[in-house]
């Protein structure tokens, strides 16, 4: 059985319908997207070059100053004002009892945290650190702050 050739055609492709629907799909995505707040969306204020005058407000409470000493990078000890805290854990069951179940006031009050860190400690236990007087998550998924207001020392050269 012969086949006979015959004279194909080539159609040509019109690629403009195809770009109409990925736009279309682009503004559908876009405007159908959630934001969700980040995950460590922390309120932290960073020192500045030089010290600030001013006279501090009286209602707000001071600062619970935390000290994170380095041994070439990796965390030695941890204070927690004059005493000495063994871990993290540690570290979020004295905020718990300091703050209690109440977590941040939402007035803007409240506690505040003042890290002081040596200057070559690694950037993973400050975050660390953070984690643990910011808040955790309870049993049935629940995220419960403790502390939002965050501050740092400027870091000082050993």
């Amino acid at each position: 059985m012969r086949i006979k050739k015959k004279n194909l055609e080539k159609v040509p492709v019109d690629m403009t319908p195809m770009i109409d629907i990925v736009f279309q799909l682009q503004a559908f995505f876009v405007m159908t997207f959630s934001f969700v707040t980040p995950e460590g969306d922390f309120n932290i204020k960073m020192p500045l070059a030089a010290p600030s005058e001013g006279t501090p407000d009286e209602e707000l409470l001071p600062p619970i100053k935390i000290q994170l000493k380095s041994a070439g990078g990796a965390l030695s000890s941890i204070m927690m004002g004059d005493r000495s805290v063994q871990d993290f854990g540690v570290l979020r069951g004295e905020v718990m009892s300091m703050v209690g179940n109440t977590g941040p006031s939402s007035e803007g009050g409240g506690y505040e945290v003042e890290f002081a860190c040596d200057y070559d400690l690694h950037y993973e236990h400050v975050i660390a650190a953070i984690t643990a007087v910011t808040g955790y998550k309870s049993r049935d998924g629940q995220t419960v702050k403790l502390i939002e207001k965050i501050k740092f020392a400027p870091p000082q050269k050993q």
